[in-house]
């Protein structure tokens, strides 16, 4: 049988469901009535396109799901039909239906690929793009580990962070990284030369701190295309195919990855009008933003705008390519896919998500 969790009704909240995408592996919910009869599908695809769209994520997911999925009815396909189905569709589940429309089973991508029983996952696409990782800053808020340690090297289970996420980009066939390099920069080379890796690691050396985007300016002429450029504090558990394809599909000079970020405020809010007359009062409200997470996809062309040997901010790139006339994209993720270890609080419990 299946796990009944990823069966939801349509009357749950965006911000709901987004939750519960995280928490299955198979990244889509079946949306039923009272009877357990299939009304649509829900993935963190349709749901990135509504917040595209400027739309909030206080409301239902009744506008936002696929309320036409595909499905097969019971006792009337074959494993050759199932296979043709996931090839074609490109989906990572399917549901089975009776004749009443009601789900009874679901088939996963692993179990009909599967190998001699052994569960064979569905490949990951290959992106072949070089990725530059910034980690000359201070990381002055984990401060006292960071006054010994540089924060690219603060462990995360048995493995610095830096290597988590050099690890994250080879699942998806990257392995050529520039690294920027400027506090405790010894270190950091120190434990590659101990720990022999297979990545193709460069050393960009900042004599001086050049922010969060100033060390750029150093990578090789020869880097064409487009570039993935990620801070050395974070970890995102997304897609990044379909991160790159976003940045392709859309032309954009660079792509930002948002977080999706809620909160609750504790308070009764006033809102006024009229020179201080109240309007109304909203009573604890949700709101709801896109947090940047410190991961871009940059083109190459947009480094001939970082002057040389200043320092310079990722945001100061963002608003000179803006002032360009350029095109600048957010693909957005779930809260739960972005792990920011640069503060104590966020590092713990990313130490615990590593622990399960």
């Amino acid at each position: 049988m299946f796990n009944r969790k990823i069966l939801i009704h349509d009357n749950i909240k965006i911000i709901e469901a987004l939750k519960l995408l995280d928490e299955t592996a198979d990244k889509v919910l079946f949306i039923v009535d009272g009877d357990t009869k299939l009304l649509g599908a829900l993935t963190d695809g349709d749901i990135r396109r509504y917040i595209l769209k400027g739309n909030n994520i206080e409301e239902t997911i009744a506008s936002v799901y696929n309320k036409k999925p595909i499905y097969l009815l019971e006792n009337e396909f074959s494993n050759e039909q199932l296979k043709k189905y996931f090839l074609k569709y490109k989906v990572e589940v399917i549901p089975i239906l009776n004749k009443e429309r009601k789900l009874v089973n679901i088939v996963t991508w692993d179990k009909v690929f599967s190998a001699n029983g052994k569960k064979k996952s569905k490949r990951k696409k290959r992106i072949d793009v070089p990725v530059v990782i910034m980690a000359g800053g201070k990381g002055t808020r984990l401060d006292p580990f960071t006054k010994i340690l540089p924060k690219p090297l603060i462990p995360i289970g048995d493995k610095p962070i830096i290597e988590l996420i050099m690890d994250k980009f080879h699942e998806y066939g990257m392995a050529d990284f520039y690294v920027t390099l400027n506090h405790k920069s010894k270190m950091i080379k120190a434990y590659f030369e101990e720990f022999k890796t297979k990545y193709k690691i460069t050393y960009i050396d900042e004599n001086k701190p050049l922010g969060t985007a100033g060390g750029l300016k150093y990578l090789p002429s020869k880097l064409k295309g487009a570039i993935f450029v990620s801070n050395s504090d974070i970890l995102i558990e997304a897609d990044y195919s379909k991160i790159f394809k976003f940045h392709k599909d859309h032309k954009n000079e660079i792509t930002i990855v948002a977080s999706v970020k809620n909160y609750n405020i504790p308070y009764g809010v006033c809102e006024i009008e009229n020179g201080g007359q109240l309007c109304r009062i909203n009573e604890k409200p949700n709101l709801s933003f896109l947090v940047n997470t410190g991961m871009y996809v940059v083109n190459s062309t947009a480094l001939k705008l970082i002057p040389k040997g200043e320092f310079y901010h990722i945001t100061q790139l963002i608003e000179d390519i803006k002032k360009a006339g350029e095109r600048i994209g957010v693909f957005p993720i779930s809260e739960n896919a972005w792990m920011d270890v640069g503060e104590w609080g966020k590092y713990k419990e990313t130490v615990e998500k590593f622990k399960i």
